[in-house]
């Protein structure tokens, strides 16, 4: 049944999709077959569906971006491309089981909760006790006053997020509600938010020290909240507690035992939670796949995106896809342009969201690239088709891009905007690590599809949030400008815009090679 559903979806994909030769402004026969393979015969799906339905999400470090390194490399290997998974330094290796949270008392009921990453497990058999929230202000008034109640949390379940008072997003309340009702829920909530942060404010305790306090305090296990405002979501981070199991619960069921808790109701949970920390770190690793030139092989057209998740989903959209458009880019480039002038490069990045760890190493390790670049494609924030070229003050790019565009499909490059030329700055992905070192790295950033509030590291990141049409159309973008950036004569200019005072260009961080590093408080 799975391969019948399977076979339906591509019939409808290439039946929505006009044949080439409605389009070819130059005749480029190149472009033809990178058309051709991208567009009809894509192979994005299949491989998709294996990376994020069968490995799942891969937190660096764990077992799961390992499989993911060695996929990647047999994947690669099968088409007869040469890689390689590169270590860069070692992370703590954490393996995520089953979890779940019931409610005890009042009442009966599953709630629905997700263990956060690298928490401690409970005890096999779970662990119960009475739910309690951070006391107002008003009750411990100061740090003695909050080291006393620290005292009574022992063997208790705790939570420590902000409840919401509505789990109904905005959107919602502004199509249904009055003006006027709207704005008072706007106002209710305004003034519970500044309330709760005043809850730590005086104590000399902060959202980020928390967790150890309570670990020192025996608590039975930490429950949090960080809704994402839309139905049903949840953005899953980490653990802040080292040793206290923890738990994100969803915004309906952590304010259904907020209200029972302040309302003296005495609320009762149990917690199970399955996970493994492995005795020692182990080693993390950037997969690298290369066509050497055939002409400029010292020079470098190189296709980015971080394969690393959060695991609260599968990594669907952040950056499974981005992942995809760039292994598939490189298949297509494979069977449409198998001796390019140019070296390129698929850089397969791990530690993106603990910092762009991977790939701010693999720059600092191959200074020969970076002096070599033509043009680094990163590619992360999402399923939506490419919508803008993010130049970040590389003063030709723009023209470059322009030059390379207008000679492929319209309805290939139709909707992309090129900024001119924009600034140096940090775009918080894996292109920074080669922009700081004024290499031409480029952020090609995605059309929302609700990225922000619905997948962007939450627990509705899966397979069925992709859109297809937009992935094999990203794909063969990407391959069509890999083409024209190895094929062109002229390198990709390097003067960059001087910024006004206040846009002062990001500076290149060292990165971590290890999680031990981190903890000894070097970065």
């Amino acid at each position: 049944m799975r391969h019948q559903i399977t076979t339906a979806i591509f019939i409808a994909t290439l039946v929505a999709i006009p044949a080439y030769g409605q389009d070819a402004p130059t005749g480029d026969p190149v472009i033809q077959r990178i058309y051709q393979e991208g567009m009809q015969r894509s192979h994005a799906y299949p491989l998709a569906q294996a990376l994020m339905d069968s490995i799942g999400p891969r937190l660096t470090g764990s077992p799961q971006n390992r499989a993911a390194n060695n996929w990647l490399l047999k994947t690669y290997q099968s088409w007869g491309i040469s890689a390689k998974n590169e270590q860069y330094g070692t992370w703590r290796d954490w393996t995520r089981g089953q979890s779940r949270v019931e409610l005890l008392t009042p009442r009966a009921r599953t709630l629905e909760a997700t263990m956060l990453a690298w928490s401690a497990p409970t005890p096999r058999a779970g662990v119960s006790g009475e739910v309690v929230i951070l006391p107002p202000a008003s009750a411990t008034k100061d740090s003695a006053g909050f080291a006393r109640w620290l005292g009574t949390v022992r063997g208790k379940i705790v939570m420590i997020s902000f409840p919401q008072p509505t789990c109904r997003p905005d959107s919602s309340w502004a199509r249904w509600a009055t003006p006027e009702w709207f704005a008072a829920m706007r106002s209710q909530r305004d003034s519970a938010m500044a309330e709760w942060r005043g809850r730590l404010a005086g104590t000399g305790v902060t959202a980020r020290t928390i967790g150890a306090r309570l670990d020192a305090a025996g608590a039975a296990a930490v429950l949090t909240n960080t809704w994402s405002r839309g139905w049903g979501v949840d953005k899953i981070f980490s653990t802040r507690a080292a040793n206290t199991p923890s738990f994100d619960v969803s915004c309906e069921d952590y304010s259904l035992l907020a209200r029972l808790a302040a309302n003296n109701q005495h609320p009762t949970v149990r917690v199970f939670g399955e996970a493994t920390l492995a005795p020692k770190e182990s080693p993390v690793y950037n997969t690298i796949a290369t066509v050497t030139g055939s002409q400029l092989p010292n020079e470098y057209v190189m296709l980015s995106a971080h394969l690393d998740s959060w695991d609260g989903g599968s990594g669907a959209t952040d950056n499974g896809t981005g992942t995809i458009v760039m292994l598939e880019a490189m298949r297509i480039l494979h069977e449409a342009y198998p001796h390019p002038k140019r070296t390129i490069i698929a850089g397969h990045w791990s530690g993106e969201e603990e910092g762009d760890i991977g790939s701010a190493a693999y720059a600092a390790d191959h200074p020969d690239v970076l002096k070599g670049m033509q043009v680094l494609l990163n590619q992360d924030n999402g399923t939506g088709e490419i919508d803008t070229v993010r130049s970040v003050g590389f003063l030709d790019a723009p023209a470059s891009f322009a030059s390379w565009m207008s000679r492929m499909p319209a309805d290939v490059t139709r909707g992309v905007y090129v900024d001119f030329p924009g600034f140096a700055h940090d775009e918080s992905t894996d292109s920074d690590a080669f922009a700081c070192r004024d290499a031409p790295g480029f952020f090609l950033n995605s059309s929302d599809w609700d990225y922000n509030d619905y997948t962007w590291h939450t627990n509705r990141d899966t397979f069925d949030k992709i859109s297809w049409a937009a992935v094999e159309k990203n794909a063969t973008l990407i391959a069509m400008l890999a083409y024209k950036a190895s094929e062109d004569p002229q390198k990709v200019s390097r003067a960059r815009r001087t910024p006004p005072p206040d846009h002062a260009p990001p500076t290149c961080d060292t990165p971590p090679r290890s999680w031990a590093e981190v903890l000894r408080g070097a970065h």
